[in-house]
């Protein structure tokens, strides 16, 4: 049974590819900082290790490798956080809340891979979620954004480091979910499309012999279809 991490599994992406994995006959650990929602979203059969905690604290990340007994096939750092809501410019970004930022989307998924790398099967895919805010400069999202292409940036150097893994930097695209709600709040994001059209692209990934790098989920979802 092949065997793998998803940060931020409650809701949006993160749900709804650990549903299509454990669909496909993966065990899963699963994590998300809301615990109620985790337990709401994984509290039925068939349910794989749900551990709530923030993946900025060590001793949090230390229980989900612990608790993927691996080898460990796949991990997915999905989990993030979009800062302040609504999205200011730079020149008026709080500076404790863009550490934070940094914390949860750069320096916590390359820490979770630091603890993961030892217990990884041959082979194994790490995907980091991006966005197309990591190489696009929009106003007001200097922090997410910043954080993103930093991210992107270290999947990449990983990918050098370790070429007997599949190190992916994903775009999955605009998605009807809550981040993307915060992001605009007051706006009717119903035009969006749900996460679970993107997640056909990431099962590509996954389940392909992709080379490691950079790619957009509904770009891959096409050439799949």
């Amino acid at each position: 049974m092949a065997v793998g991490i998803v940060t931020g599994a409650s809701r949006g992406l993160g749900a709804a590819l650990t549903h299509a994995l454990v669909d496909r006959g993966w065990r899963i650990v699963v994590d998300a900082r809301d615990g109620e929602a985790l337990r709401r979203e994984w509290g039925y059969p068939p349910h794989d290790v749900v551990i709530a905690g923030d993946v900025t604290d060590a001793a949090h990340r230390r229980a989900l490798v612990e608790a993927a007994d691996g080898p460990i096939d796949l991990v997915v750092n999905n989990a993030s956080t979009l800062g302040p809501s609504p999205l200011p410019p730079l020149a008026e970004y709080p500076l404790d809340e863009l550490r934070r930022v940094y914390e949860v989307n750069v320096v916590a998924p390359l820490a979770l891979v630091q603890l993961a790398l030892p217990h990884l099967a041959p082979g194994a895919r790490i995907l980091n979620i991006t966005s197309d805010a990591a190489v696009e400069a929009y106003e007001g999202w200097g922090g997410y954004g910043s954080s993103k292409a930093a991210l992107e940036q270290l999947t990449a150097v990983l990918a050098a480091e370790h070429p007997y893994l599949r190190v992916y930097a994903v775009d999955p695209g605009d998605m009807r979910t809550q981040m993307h709600q915060d992001a605009f709040p007051g706006e009717d994001i119903s035009d969006r499309p749900l996460p679970e059209e993107s997640v056909p692209g990431l099962l590509s990934l996954i389940e392909g012999d992709l080379p490691s790098g950079r790619y957009r989920a509904h770009d891959l979802a096409e050439v799949a279809a």
